[in-house]
């Protein structure tokens, strides 16, 4: 999963052998959905990575990230998730 530069949430499910590349300064999270075990493998093109405002991006994308996900990712109470939600 990614979020466009207009903070548009972006799902893609992977099969076996398939590759994605995340453009550079697109927040991206990883979640297993299958029933087994799931390998990633990482690379970075650059040392400086920049700086990307995840606030506005994780809690006010559209269409929202699952709840359930986002108090998992940031290890909140479903509550507070919700309440940051609300604000964007």
């Amino acid at each position: 999963m990614m979020l466009s530069y207009e903070n548009h949430l972006i799902i893609i499910v992977l099969k076996n052998g398939d590759a994605f590349v995340f453009l550079v300064g697109l927040v991206h999270f990883k979640c297993n959905v299958g029933y087994g075990n799931a390998v990633a493998i990482v690379a970075f093109s650059s040392q400086n990575l920049g700086v990307v405002t995840i606030a506005n991006t994780a809690f006010g994308s559209n269409p929202a990230i699952v709840t359930d996900m986002l108090a998992k990712a940031f290890q909140a109470e479903k509550k507070i998730v919700k309440q940051l939600q609300s604000t964007f």
